[in-house]
């Protein structure tokens, strides 16, 4: 059961926004998508069972951490996350990412599993391939401000006309094309690590970065369980579909686990 309830917000960790929950039973991790912020997951704790902690990552370079330089390398995005959510060991780990999320998420999952052997026990992928059949991203380091822009527009990304106001522009632009930068250099093997736990990926039906067919090839990264679920809508259906997105995933997190 969906418990309604707010929360004082918890910034004071960087990399995590957080309505902190007492003794977590698991704690679900949520990674933005290319030129997003942690706010995009603003209202997802609020549908979430009890017991369920949601840690919406701050890439730097954005909001409270607008004074950081953006990181334009995964590798070095995806190991800064790893350290940081060593803190918040112990709960059992979901992650969802959506569109370069995606990636990002299943590059930290790696690492957390190769590294501790256990903690997670699901990945949620969103609007996006597996990493080494996507190419959405490729060759847009070439592409100058405008066409950045349009591309934005293309897949009608959440608040794209901020980019209208000059002011707005040169505030949100350097992370756009930091994020775009790191998935035009994302250049994962050919052979992907494969992930011990399930995946599920969700997208939208009518999505031209992400056609549905390409959410079956997660299954080549798994030993686990693999399953696709789609809503009707563009890139980002998730913002029109964001209750009944979040409450097929939060029926299916295992909350089962006794709190620390």
């Amino acid at each position: 059961m969906v418990v309604a309830r707010r929360r004082m917000l918890d910034t004071s960790d960087p990399w995590f926004q957080r309505r902190p929950v007492d003794r977590p039973r698991l704690r679900l991790v949520c990674f933005p998508h290319a030129g997003g912020t942690a706010h995009s997951y603003f209202g997802w704790p609020d549908r979430m069972p009890a017991g369920v902690e949601v840690l919406a990552v701050q890439y730097p370079g954005r909001q409270n951490r607008f004074a950081e330089p953006c990181l334009t390398s995964m590798t070095e995005l995806a190991d800064a996350v790893t350290m940081a959510l060593k803190a918040y060991l112990g709960p059992p780990m979901v992650f969802f990412g959506h569109s370069m999320g995606s990636a990002v998420a299943y590059e930290v999952a790696v690492r957390i599993q190769r590294e501790t052997g256990e903690g997670i026990r699901q990945l949620l992928v969103s609007g996006r391939g597996a990493p080494h059949h996507s190419y959405a991203g490729r060759g847009s380091r070439a592409l100058d401000d405008d066409a950045l822009v349009a591309l934005v527009r293309r897949l009608s990304g959440p608040d794209a006309e901020v980019y209208d106001h000059p002011d707005m522009r040169e505030l949100l632009l350097p992370a756009l094309r930091a994020d775009y930068t790191l998935l035009d250099g994302y250049d994962p093997v050919r052979q992907p690590a494969r992930l011990a736990f399930p995946v599920t990926a969700y997208g939208g039906r009518d999505d031209p970065a992400c056609p549905v067919a390409e959410l079956d090839s997660w299954a080549e990264v798994t030993e686990g369980r693999h399953e696709v679920l789609t809503f009707p809508g563009g890139h980002f259906y998730l913002r029109d579909h964001e209750a009944a997105l979040v409450e097929h995933l939060a029926g299916r997190l295992p909350v089962d686990a006794p709190a620390d």
